[in-house]
């Protein structure tokens, strides 16, 4: 009997919804920042004690994985490193320029396209640059992403010698169909390889991306997934729904609709691998993620220093981040801007002096305590409502909810229920005002299962 509920609220709640690493949402951003409207925010949101974290968009890649919505450059042209590393160092120059005394870092982080791309010298020389003119607190956090096939030792090694202590290795399923269909061919011993070299190294802690829903995927290959990963034993796992987005994902047309499993079969692909994970020894930590009980994403959601943001969860908290590079997004707690996906037309703007604003917004007071509330149910499981909520809005927005057995309500608290934790994303939902203002835009997002 339960089986049939959880299917019919499978069925139900199977939307297109945000993900909700911010809100507003990037599609409902009001594009209302200027050079100066960004300027002041920075200066106006830094708190040397409080820090800052970074994050830093490396988009080349050798090849191209079909399933990946990020912005990358598919080349194996590596002249472009240089060229791309001295364009971040100017950015950062302009940002250290608005700083009213030396930056204190405590998170930061190289995602991609694949950060590996960048030979070792190079991403030594880029993070040694940046690390010159900043304090780096002795618990900061330093993480890489990193693709197996294009990693080496001494990749590894340079930035371990610079402070990084933490890899997410990009695995998605280990079966040969489901890996030639999303064009990632990635063995077992491939991965392994680089999880022995960065444990010998002094990596503390590496987590592994799998991702369910992908073509071809069946209950098999997850289990088979699942097995390696127990072998391979991360320290955190995130275990992502893959988001079928065509329309702006030109080659995840390589497969079609029926390559792919429909929601019944995504949602039992996700209940096996969490209930694997389970047994293995993970805890499930707010959306799509897992970690062994003596890792640090655990411990933040036990003392509620749990914080998520453009790079998903994190155990850093702050309103600071500072996103460098192509496509990349910075957060001042007060307004968001996301710079040129391009990378020439990005470096053209950084070499001329100024930010390479490709879109933004700028928080009204009301965005600032929506955005709270959604942080606390992704984070916490729970929120409580201030006086800017009306109590009878959010009884009709919670009412099915509370009637499926995801929320209990009793204003001004609610609390997601233990078979709410599977819905998050439709959860924070109920309180986005710009998405029930402008719902012609929902289809933007991906299916919440």
């Amino acid at each position: 009997m339960q089986n049939v509920h959880i299917s019919s609220l499978i069925s139900k709640y199977n939307i297109a919804v945000p993900r909700y690493t911010s809100y507003p949402t990037v599609p409902y951003w009001e594009d209302n920042i200027s050079q100066n409207i960004w300027i002041n925010s920075i200066k106006s949101n830094f708190k040397k004690e409080e820090g800052i974290s970074l994050y830093i968009h490396l988009p080349f890649c050798e090849s191209l994985c079909t399933y990946c919505g990020c912005n990358k450059r598919i080349t194996k042209n590596h002249a472009v490193e240089q060229p791309y590393i001295e364009t971040l160092l100017q950015e950062w120059k302009m940002y250290l320029a608005l700083f009213p005394g030396k930056p204190t870092i405590k998170e930061i982080h190289l995602g991609g396209g694949t950060p590996t791309f960048f030979s070792a010298e190079n991403l030594n020389y880029l993070i040694s640059n940046i690390l010159k003119s900043v304090f780096l607190v002795p618990e900061a956090e330093l993480s890489v992403e990193v693709h197996p096939n294009y990693t080496t030792f001494e990749q590894l090694k340079a930035l371990y010698d610079v402070g990084f202590r933490r890899l997410s290795v990009g695995i998605q399923d280990f079966d040969d169909k489901v890996q030639y269909l999303i064009n990632r061919p990635q063995s077992f011993e491939q991965t392994q390889n680089i999880f022995e070299q960065a444990r010998k190294i002094g990596y503390t802690s590496i987590n592994a991306d799998i991702i369910y829903g992908l073509p071809a995927q069946s209950l098999q290959t997850i289990k088979n997934t699942i097995e390696y990963i127990k072998i391979l034993k991360p320290e955190r796992i995130a275990f992502y729904s893959y988001a079928h987005v065509p329309w702006k994902v030109p080659a995840q047309r390589r497969y079609t609709e029926a390559d792919l499993p429909q929601a019944q079969e995504k949602q039992a692909l996700y209940e096996l691998g969490r209930d694997l994970l389970k047994e293995a020894g993970y805890i499930d930590i707010g959306l799509d993620h897992f970690s062994l009980p003596q890792d640090s994403l655990y411990i933040a959601s036990l003392n509620g220093t749990l914080h998520r943001n453009f790079m998903g969860y994190t155990t850093q908290t702050g309103n600071l981040l500072i996103g460098l590079g192509a496509s990349s997004i910075s957060d001042t707690g007060g307004a968001f801007m996301q710079n040129i996906k391009e990378v020439e037309a990005y470096q053209t703007a950084i070499q001329n002096g100024e930010f390479a604003i490709f879109k933004g917004h700028l928080l009204t007071k009301e965005d600032q305590l929506v955005r709270q509330y959604i942080l606390d149910i992704m984070c916490n499981y729970q929120t409580v409502f201030e006086k800017d909520m009306s109590q009878e809005e959010l009884e009709d927005h919670f009412y099915e909810l509370e009637q499926d057995q995801l929320v209990i309500y009793k204003h001004p608290h609610l609390q997601v229920t233990e078979l709410g934790k599977m819905f998050l994303r439709n959860i924070a939902l109920q309180i986005d005002k710009r998405y029930w203002s402008k719902q012609e835009n929902a289809q933007m997002f991906s299916k919440a299962i």
